[in-house]
């Protein structure tokens, strides 16, 4: 930081954003902008008190303690936005791989299958009056071949990729805004004995966290879901010895869901079309689950988390966690996970060290229920069951907001959505709520009884 500043970061602080060839000369307090005598000929002719940067600097303090405090925040934010993005993307690529070996598997059930029956109608047969000749049977796979290709790999693999346009889009405007104010944090410390290039970087500075801010919060909105309409699945197994109780749902990239089933004492795979295709059963009742990797989810049971994978539809258990507390919510985010204990919430690696305990109240049971993490990381929120809230904290553990509503009685399931939307069950009111993702609002009744949800927890 002590090193002087270059004279290619001096003449990139001097350029207008907007004229990319002009020189910054003047200030518009009317508009709080730095101005190229382009901008004040366009833009500026009607403003009374365009003055020159060195008449604009001069006095002028800025709290670059503070400064450098938002900008660090929001650089965080958007490389958690670009990290996002890339995960999305990468999913969905693991999810294009998965379904791709499902068919290419299918392909090859078929052409041995057609083999088999070429084997079959030849022996004892002689080449003169074979049914199948060699011939016969290359066109016939070659036609296989070139059929699965183009309805399938090729369809899927166009598909692959309008789903992963919008995410690069977004990726790439995350890393575009992340360069510019890195590179302006960095000027700032070196810029403090000059006051006209001081001004500027922090005018600059200021300009740019309010540009990646609207970019966070357009792209993390609260855009409000509406129900088009639903469907009804029964996963009770025939082996099960009582009524399916769904704690959890979990959802994978490629289309198969995973619910626990606390009254029997299992976690079940569902198949694309809901069917029960592989099962587990888990020492005590699951309480929640959630996403690790897209093969892997990590379950809150009772004092342990035990993870599962998942291959070939088929599920299997991985290394477990011993707590020294209850596990009743569990959530992950970029290599965290975040544990309710009933009444508090810790922080832990995934290797299971505890980091730190970010929230606690003991004024009663099942305070800390269930949480959540928004996916740029910057709130956390939790629900308190018997007090029939909805609490939204900071990455510290801060208490930012308390939300609660009368169709909000004993919330029993909460989720964040890629695109930062909270949702939130009120298990006594047979409600599925929307909030807003300050946790201060609410923004819908996405779901009530009359729609059939009884008792929604997750």
């Amino acid at each position: 930081m002590k090193w002087p500043l270059s004279k290619k970061m001096e003449t990139s602080l001097l350029i207008c954003i907007i004229h990319k060839r002009e020189k910054l000369t003047m200030f518009c307090p009317d508009h709080n902008r730095l101005c190229c005598s382009k901008c004040v000929e366009l833009n500026h002719r009607l403003c009374l008190q365009v003055t020159p940067l060195p008449h604009a600097a001069r006095g002028k303090s800025t709290d670059f303690k503070n400064l450098s405090v938002s900008t660090e925040n929001i650089l965080s934010q958007m490389k958690q936005c670009q990290t996002y993005q890339e995960d999305r993307m990468m999913s969905l690529k693991v999810s294009y791989k998965e379904h791709e070996r499902l068919i290419v598997d299918g392909l090859r059930v078929n052409i041995v299958s057609y083999l088999r029956e070429c084997e079959t109608s030849t022996v004892n047969t002689t080449h003169e009056h074979m049914q199948y000749t060699v011939i016969d049977m290359r066109e016939k796979i070659k036609y296989l071949l070139a059929a699965f290709e183009k309805s399938t790999i090729k369809e899927k693999k166009e598909d692959l990729n309008l789903k992963q346009a919008p995410l690069k889009v977004v990726r790439n405007s995350c890393i575009r805004l992340h360069y510019e104010l890195f590179h302006l944090h960095v000027a700032i410390p070196k810029v403090l004995g000059k006051p006209e290039l001081s001004f500027i970087a922090s005018k600059k500075c200021l300009e740019n966290i309010q540009q990646s801010d609207i970019f966070i919060k357009e792209n993390f909105s609260n855009h409000v879901f509406t129900v088009n309409g639903k469907s009804v699945h029964n996963v009770n197994m025939p082996s099960d010895s009582d009524t399916c109780m769904i704690e959890a749902v979990c959802a994978l990239p490629n289309g198969q869901v995973l619910v626990a089933d606390s009254n029997n004492k299992n976690v079940k795979l569902l198949n694309q079309q809901y069917r029960v295709v592989s099962h587990l059963d888990v020492r005590y009742e699951p309480w929640d689950m959630c996403l690790i990797t897209p093969t892997e989810v990590a379950v809150a049971v009772h004092d342990e988390v035990q993870f599962i994978t998942v291959s070939q539809s088929q599920l299997a258990k991985g290394r477990k966690l011993k707590l020294q507390h209850y596990c009743t919510g569990i959530a992950h985010n970029q290599g965290d996970l975040y544990i309710c204990s009933d009444t508090a919430l810790y922080k832990f690696t995934l290797s299971g060290e505890l980091v730190c305990r970010l929230y606690e109240d003991s004024s009663a049971d099942f305070t800390v229920d269930k949480c959540a993490v928004s996916p740029t990381t910057d709130r956390l929120y939790i629900t308190s069951f018997l007090k029939n809230k909805l609490l939204t904290l900071a990455r510290d553990g801060t208490l930012l907001a308390t939300y609660t509503d009368p169709a909000l009685v004993w919330p029993e399931g909460l989720h964040v959505t890629p695109a930062g939307q909270v949702l939130v069950c009120g298990g006594w009111t047979h409600t599925v709520l929307q909030v807003g993702w300050e946790g201060k609002s609410k923004l819908a009744n996405l779901a009530t009884e009359e729609d059939g949800v009884r008792r929604p927890r997750s």
